[in-house]
């Protein structure tokens, strides 16, 4: 999934990733859309948004685990 280059950087600190192409935005920018459309399309039932979110999550999260620059994993700030 990497091979068009890296979509995110890693955070400095703790762990994370940030977007750095397009593509890495599009995907956040479509991760969120989807979450607002979920909590709208059933507004006032939480389990259901909850269920509908976490494949969500997990999808983006393992999207960018293999996207980032070097993976997912705890830093501390040093230069790599």
């Amino acid at each position: 999934m990497s091979d068009g280059g890296d979509w995110f950087a890693p955070k400095r600190y703790g762990i994370g990733a940030i977007p750095v192409s397009w593509r890495g935005w599009a995907i956040t920018i479509g991760f969120v859309a989807a979450l607002v459309a979920l909590s709208f399309a059933f507004r006032g039932r939480l389990f259901q948004v909850i269920a509908g979110a976490i494949p969500l999550t997990l999808t983006f999260v393992v999207i960018a685990a293999r996207t980032t620059r070097g993976g997912l994993r705890w830093r501390w700030g040093d230069e790599e």
